[in-house]
């Protein structure tokens, strides 16, 4: 029996290496997409667009749009004369941020009893606008203290005591400084290789069934079984290789540590490998074409993506989808990988997810054993 296994295997990874452009995917697929992921994938918000109306033009005025300036999260695009320039500049897509000063301005932030100014942000994108806005509260925020500390300044005695304030000390922890690509890298180890040995299975299978190979190895002596080992075996290890080189390139070119055991990433590695080996060879056994193969991965992948915790959270989402979201390996792999990268953490923590992908392993291996052998069959 081993073999018959061994020999199928030996016919796979002749196929693999054969292949020239399933080499550019196994290999330069993998490393494009980690560097893409890596520098695209973000949500730090730079070089916002902004346009300005300031119809005070005063010294104190004209400071603090240099602090919008001088911060690099907004660029001045334009100075707007009036308020239809920043209606048509956002209809254009010229500038997401409006910021208005009035008339003003100065002689209310010297009186001391404060000052206003408006600021106007294109919504279409209410992510970015979001984070915007905290970048703008940021500034005005140090820059309304500064002007506070100066009027008490020249105020002097009793009046010039300064109010009591709350300090906001920050330590965030795993993550010191709150590096998005520390967050995304690892769930993008994750992503490429669930797409990758989907595809590589699914279309593997389909393959010899399209071109009339797959029923030549039936009348020998092989059996299911074996046939089936002997053609999913060779992309587990095509799967910890291509783990192995989109976390090198994670570590070593974007800088990401790694703090946990290697071994317990190594084995959260191979239970999600044999739930994605699982699921992309029943989705060959539904499938009779290389381009029914393809649409299917695309309706299946995506559902698993947006349920994995990847890009959107998940507490975020209804109780029915969160609750789904417990049957996609993808979402326990992703806890596993970042919690061994940034975490340091081991078995004592992470044993919830990894038994639930060997009960999702388990399940889909099964059906997919079942509905490969009655293909066959």
């Amino acid at each position: 029996m081993l073999g018959r296994i061994t020999a199928i295997m030996v016919k796979e990874f002749i196929e693999l290496w054969r292949d020239k452009s399933g080499r550019i995917r196994l290999v330069l697929i993998p490393v494009l997409q980690m560097l893409a992921f890596g520098y695209a994938a973000t949500f730090d918000v730079a070089h916002v667009s902004t346009i300005v109306l300031d119809t005070d033009a005063s010294q104190e005025s004209r400071d603090l749009v240099a602090r919008f300036t001088a911060s690099q999260r907004l660029d001045v695009v334009a100075i707007a004369t009036q308020e239809a320039d920043i209606v048509a500049a956002a209809n254009a897509g010229l500038a997401t941020v409006g910021l208005v000063i009035r008339a003003g301005f100065a002689r209310d932030l010297r009186s001391g009893h404060g000052a206003r100014i408006q600021v106007i942000v294109d919504g279409t994108n209410s992510n970015s606008a979001l984070i915007a806005l905290g970048y703008i509260g940021t500034i005005v925020a140090r820059y309304s203290q500064d002007e506070a500390d100066d009027f008490a300044g020249r105020l002097g005695g009793a009046a010039a005591a300064r109010p009591v304030t709350v300090t906001l000390e920050q330590r965030p922890w795993f993550n010191p400084g709150l590096n998005d690509r520390w967050f995304f890298i690892p769930g993008v180890i994750g992503t490429v290789t669930l797409v990758l040995i989907v595809n590589l299975t699914a279309f593997a299978v389909v393959r010899e069934r399209e071109v009339g190979t797959l029923e030549q190895l039936m009348v020998t002596p092989i059996r299911p079984a074996e046939l089936i080992a002997g053609k999913t075996l060779p992309f587990l290890v095509v799967g910890f290789v291509q783990v192995a080189l989109v976390v090198a390139v994670g570590t070593l070119w974007f800088g990401v540590p790694f703090v946990g055991n290697p071994l317990v990433l190594a084995g959260g590695t191979l239970l999600f490998l044999l739930s994605t080996l699982a699921l992309g060879l029943l989705i060959s056994t539904t499938c009779t074409t290389q381009q029914q193969a393809f649409a299917t991965n695309f309706i299946v992948l995506n559902p698993i993506f947006v349920l994995s915790g990847f890009a959107f959270p998940i507490a975020s989402m209804p109780k029915v989808l969160q609750w789904l979201t417990y049957l996609n390996p993808l979402r326990h792999f992703l806890v596993v990988i970042r919690g061994t990268f940034l975490k340091g953490v081991g078995l004592d923590v992470l044993w919830p997810q990894f038994l639930a992908m060997g009960a999702i392993a388990a399940v889909l291996l099964t059906a997919s054993i079942l509905r490969f052998r009655k293909a066959l069959e």
